[in-house]
């Protein structure tokens, strides 16, 4: 890590609200867990009187049935978050660049620096079709599907082909799937390329996100380096135990996807009488506000209990806020903050529940 980046640097704004009696909308996590973590958790508890195996076997195993890949690609790490960061150490070194995507996480061009390199910005709907001369200037490119803010998958064939020329390039490709259990689309992992890095995120879709728990996943020479260069004892055994058991609750990812799946649609179709939305693959919504003032809209349903994200701390977004998708009694609440309404009648399959 460069010390002038350090130096330099400065901290990176994300959703999550600390207020618990103001309704989160602007964290995009599940606002259910798996049943029976809480006694997982409890069992791991008591078992970390001692220091976790330090192999994680119970963890990857599970990981790498979740991401349809051989368990011993994976790596664990604290959170998603964590496994972006090891990524970068060691892919780069001080005067790299790497294709960043705009808008999109703003920790990307943060962590980028921290190593000493220099984040070259690409719209992100336009990085996968990036020339192989820019390719061959850069160490590293990235590509987060779902795209955080906008919510928009990449294609799974497109993200091949793009792999494929990273590699032809010498180009290392970091693909951050922190969003895509939401969604059936496969994941980077199956490609096998000895040129592209998976980072997951466990805690958004199992809502646990001060869990801290994700993975990467990658082979060859990159696997090595991440192994090598991972922190002893990277997970906690409680993040550990109920990490992989979350992975291996497949009703649940189900209903969760369902839920989103139907919800965002009516979300959104309520909240275009207002404003300019996103289509989404994502559990979450990008609004643009228009003409009207960001500041008053996010005041607004704050005064109502509901916290929005303020969208303009992503590169290029002016007049922007971002809504996650929660369930239909919540999602009713925040459309009632923003001045809109749908007709329709609640039900129980819409929540994702069994009852």
């Amino acid at each position: 890590m460069d010390p002038d980046a350090i130096r330099t640097g400065e901290r990176v704004p994300h959703g999550g609200e600390t207020d618990r009696d103001i309704l989160d909308f602007s964290a995009n996590t599940n606002p259910y867990s798996p049943d029976g973590v809480e006694a997982v958790y409890a069992d791991a508890l008591e078992d970390s009187r001692r220091y976790p195996d330090d192999d994680y076997p119970e963890f990857r195993a599970a990981a790498g049935e979740f991401v349809d890949c051989a368990s011993d690609r994976v790596i664990p790490t604290p959170g998603g978050l964590a496994a972006i960061r090891l990524a970068l150490e060691v892919t780069l070194e001080p005067g790299d660049e790497a294709l960043v995507p705009f808008p999109s996480f703003g920790e990307y061009a943060r962590e980028v620096r921290l190593q000493g390199a220099s984040p070259r910005f690409v719209p992100h709907d336009e990085i996968l079709a990036a020339n192989d001369d820019a390719l061959e200037d850069c160490a590293l490119a990235i590509v987060c599907t779902p795209n955080n803010p906008t919510g928009d998958a990449a294609d799974p064939n497109a993200l091949a082909e793009f792999a494929t020329r990273c590699g032809a390039a010498g180009t290392t490709l970091l693909v951050d799937e922190a969003f895509l259990g939401f969604t059936d689309l496969p994941s980077a992992a199956r490609l096998e390329s000895a040129d592209v890095i998976v980072a997951r995120s466990l805690t958004k879709l199992f809502g646990l996100p001060g869990l801290r728990a994700g993975f990467a996943v990658a082979t060859g020479e990159r696997h090595e380096a991440l192994e090598t260069a991972r922190r002893a004892w990277s997970l906690g055994t409680p993040a550990a135990r109920v990490g992989a058991s979350c992975l291996r609750q497949d009703a649940f990812v189900r209903e969760t996807r369902q839920r989103v799946a139907s919800e965002r649609e009516r979300m959104r179709a309520a909240l275009t009488s207002r404003f300019d939305v996103r289509p989404s693959d994502a559990p979450y919504l990008l609004c643009d506000v228009g003409g009207r003032d960001v500041d008053s809209v996010i005041a607004a349903a704050r005064a109502d209990g509901v916290a929005i994200r303020d969208a303009r701390t992503f590169r290029d977004l002016d007049s922007h806020v971002r809504v996650a998708v929660k369930d239909r009694e919540a999602n009713d609440r925040l459309l009632a903050a923003l001045g809109v309404a749908d007709g329709s009648e609640s039900d129980d399959s819409s929540t994702g529940r069994e009852h």
